[in-house]
């Protein structure tokens, strides 16, 4: 089987929703709550395993009910998980607010002590990461962790994707260690300093950071599909249509999980951006973050009908 291996954070999402959001110092009525497994290289992992990839996830959790919630997840999808329990913190949360007529969302991530993953814990799963078929990171855990799994992943000729969120600064010679860099229209323009409002301006952006060092570039679109840009030419992948939109909370981590799941079966990138477009149209039908993901029967389902 094709093997991904997803260094990241596992977090409860906490989601409420209501019509808008609070201003400072006042209290509203919700419309509802719901409590479930998040984080992004969580969700990713559940999305890749869900979509037919060999998938392990490197992580810290604590020993509390959240932790709990995040085995039963991994075990349910399918991810391996590789990580370390630690009785000192606490697992990671997030407050995340859903605009009801929208579906729009705004979040607040506190890592717990995966905030404390560090260059030593990723050396210690160095034989996983440099044997994967592809590797993917995001910046929910320290960058130094970050930086150093994609070095060894990078030595060992796995295929290495950056998903760069949140929007950080990166450490100089990081996205050269990126075959692929995927970041949203927030992302692209805070890492290239160009506005992303466009089909033209992303293929723009695209190009800067393929002059960063990056070999190739997805820039995710939401509404308006992913654009895939590398050596000079780009091609925009339109957005599949798979009924209405419920919430876009981890449509991302679902395009990401989707992508590189494709890439570890052999796919060739357009198709495994069109495979994590697909992805992520069916992920945004569904209330909810991991358990969202959809399968692998679903997925194929939806390419056919194109």
């Amino acid at each position: 089987m094709s093997k991904v291996v997803i260094l990241g954070v596992f977090v409860a999402d906490t989601a409420y929703r209501a019509a808008r959001a609070p201003r400072m110092g006042e209290t509203i009525l919700g419309e509802s709550f719901k409590l479930g497994p998040g984080g992004k290289g969580s969700n990713q992992s559940v999305a890749a395993a869900r979509a037919g990839a060999e998938t392990h996830f490197i992580t810290r959790l604590g020993k509390d009910t959240f932790a709990e919630m995040a085995l039963r997840t991994w075990e349910e999808a399918g991810v391996t998980p590789a990580i370390t329990q630690h009785g000192d913190g606490y697992t990671g949360a997030a407050y995340i607010f859903v605009e009801s007529g929208t579906g729009d969302n705004a979040i607040i991530v506190s890592p717990g002590v995966a905030g404390d993953i560090s260059p030593a814990d990723i050396e210690a799963r160095e034989d996983l990461i440099k044997n994967a078929s592809v590797f993917v990171t995001q910046l929910e855990q320290p960058m130094d962790a970050a930086l150093r799994a994609l070095e060894i992943a990078r030595a060992g000729g796995a295929q290495t994707i950056l998903n760069p969120a949140p929007a950080a600064e990166l450490p100089e010679g990081m996205i050269a260690l990126c075959d692929y860099v995927t970041p949203n229209e927030t992302e692209a323009e805070a890492l290239t300093g160009l506005s992303v409002a466009t089909l033209e301006d992303a293929t723009k952006a695209a190009e800067k950071l393929t002059r960063m060092g990056a070999k190739a570039a997805v820039i995710t679109l939401g509404e308006k599909g992913a654009l895939y840009h590398a050596g000079g030419q780009s091609v925009h992948v339109p957005a599949f249509d798979a009924g209405p939109v419920i919430e876009t909370t981890g449509a991302g981590d679902a395009f990401n999980g989707g992508f590189a799941a494709a890439l570890a079966r052999g796919d060739d990138p357009v198709t495994a951006v069109r495979f994590g477009c697909a992805t992520a149209a069916i992920s945004v039908t569904r209330a909810g973050t991991a358990p969202s993901m959809p399968s692998l029967a679903e997925i194929n389902a939806l390419l056919a009908r194109g």
